[in-house]
C-alpha cells in the first residue's frame, strides 16, 4: 500500500509539474505568419477533418505544405483527426478550413494543453511506473525515486508543454515496447514499438537495439525449428501493424511515396524547424556536457541562439550540434560494445588467475 501511495505522489508531481508549465506561453505565440509548433499541431487537425485522406500530405489549394505541412507519419495524423473530432465539438472556430490559421485564444491553448495532458496519462506515465516497478532494482523509495527522475525531466516537458508537441506519445509507445520485451511478451513488444516508429520517424534512432535485440534471441533458440516460427510471428506483426497504419495510403502508389517524401526531406532540407531544433539542440548541449569542454559547450550555445548563420547555410548550427552529438553516441556505442565483448575474456583470466 505504501509503495502505491509513494508512486501516486510521484504522479501527482509529474502532473502538476506539466499543468504549471502549460499556464505560460509557448514558442511562436503572436508572431505570424508561422507561429510556431503549436500552430504546425492545430494546422494539423485542421487539415485531417476537413480534407480527405488522400490529400493530407500532398500539396493542393487547399492544403499548402509550405505552411506546417504534414511531415510525420499516419498515426500521429489520425491522432491529429480525433483531437480536431473533439475541438470540433467545443468550438468549430478551432478547425475552421482556412480560417482558422493563426488561431490563438485562451480557452483554445487550454485545450491543446490538455490534448497532450491526456496522452501522457493514457501512455507515457503508465509505461515510466511500470518500468520502474518491474525493472528498476533497488529498495520502493529508489524505484519511485527513478520513476519521479524520469516524470520530472525539465526536457521532455518544455518541449511538449512549453514549446508545444507530443514526443511522450512516441517515446511512451516505445517503452511500452520495451516493457514488452523485457516480459518476454515479444510480439506486444514489436507491436508497441511499430506504432511508436509509425507515430514519429526518429523512432528510427530507436529501431537498431529492438531489431537486434529479437533477431538475436531468435538465433539463439535456433533459426532450424522454434526460432524460426518466433523470427516469423514477429516479422508478421511487424507487417500487418505497418499495413494497418498505413491502410489509407495504399490504394495509389503515389500515396506512400509522397507520405515517405514528406517523412524524409531531402530534397528541402532535414532541419525544417529550426526552432525545435533550437530546442533540441540546447538539451542535447546539457546531456553531453560531462563530454565537452565548457568553451565548446558555450561556444555553441551563443552561435546558435545568438549569431545568424550564413545565408547559404541556414541550418549550420544544429547540424554542427547533430554531427557532435552523433560523435559522442558513436563513442558510446564502440565503448560499451567493446565493454560487453572484453567481459567474458575478463571473467575467464579471473578464473585462471583463482
Amino acid at each position: 500500500m505504501e509503495n502505491w501511495s509513494l508512486f501516486s505522489l510521484c504522479v501527482l508531481l509529474g502532473l502538476t509539474s506539466r499543468w504549471a508549465v502549460s499556464f505560460h506561453s509557448y514558442s511562436g505565440a503572436g508572431k505570424p505568419p508561422m507561429f510556431g509548433d503549436y500552430e504546425a499541431q492545430r494546422h494539423w487537425q485542421e487539415v485531417t477533418y476537413n480534407l480527405p485522406v488522400h490529400e493530407w500530405y500532398f500539396n493542393t489549394t487547399n492544403n499548402d505544405l509550405n505552411y506546417w505541412g504534414l511531415d510525420y507519419p499516419p498515426l500521429t495524423a489520425y491522432h491529429s483527426l480525433v483531437c480536431a473530432y473533439v475541438a470540433k465539438l467545443l468550438n468549430p472556430e478551432w478547425v475552421e478550413l482556412h480560417a482558422s490559421r493563426g488561431y490563438e485564444s485562451h480557452s483554445h491553448k487550454l485545450f491543446m494543453r490538455a490534448t497532450v495532458l491526456f496522452t501522457d496519462i493514457l501512455i507515457y506515465i503508465p509505461a515510466v511506473l511500470l518500468y520502474c516497478f518491474y525493472f528498476c532494482d533497488g529498495s520502493s523509495k529508489q524505484k519511485v525515486a527513478t520513476a519521479l527522475c524520469i516524470l520530472l525531466y525539465p526536457g521532455l516537458i518544455l518541449i511538449d508543454y512549453g514549446h508545444f508537441q507530443y514526443n511522450s506519445v512516441s517515446l511512451g509507445l516505445a517503452l511500452w515496447g520495451i516493457l514488452g520485451l523485457g516480459l518476454g511478451w515479444d510480439l506486444f513488444g514489436s507491436l508497441a514499438f511499430t506504432l511508436a516508429l509509425n507515430y514519429k520517424q526518429m523512432e528510427l534512432y530507436h529501431s537498431l537495439p529492438f531489431f537486434c535485440y529479437l533477431l538475436g534471441k531468435c538465433i539463439k533458440q535456433g533459426l532450424i525449428g522454434r526460432g524460426f516460427f518466433q523470427l516469423a510471428k514477429i516479422s508478421l506483426t511487424v507487417l500487418v501493424t505497418f499495413a494497418l497504419c498505413w491502410m489509407p495510403f495504399l490504394s495509389d502508389p503515389k500515396q506512400p511515396l509522397q507520405v515517405l517524401h514528406r517523412l524524409f526531406p531531402f530534397g528541402r532540407g532535414l532541419f525544417e524547424d529550426k526552432v525545435a531544433n533550437t530546442w533540441c539542440s540546447l538539451n542535447v548541449l546539457i546531456k553531453i556536457k560531462t563530454l565537452l569542454s565548457r568553451e565548446t559547450q558555450l561556444f555553441l550555445s551563443f552561435t546558435s541562439v545568438w549569431l545568424e548563420p550564413p545565408a547559404k547555410f541556414p541550418d549550420l548550427f544544429p547540424v554542427l550540434v547533430s554531427i557532435l552529438s552523433f560523435l559522442h553516441f558513436l563513442g558510446f556505442i564502440i565503448y560499451f560494445n567493446l565493454v560487453q565483448l572484453m567481459e567474458p575474456q575478463r571473467k575467464k583470466s579471473q578464473k585462471k588467475t583463482n
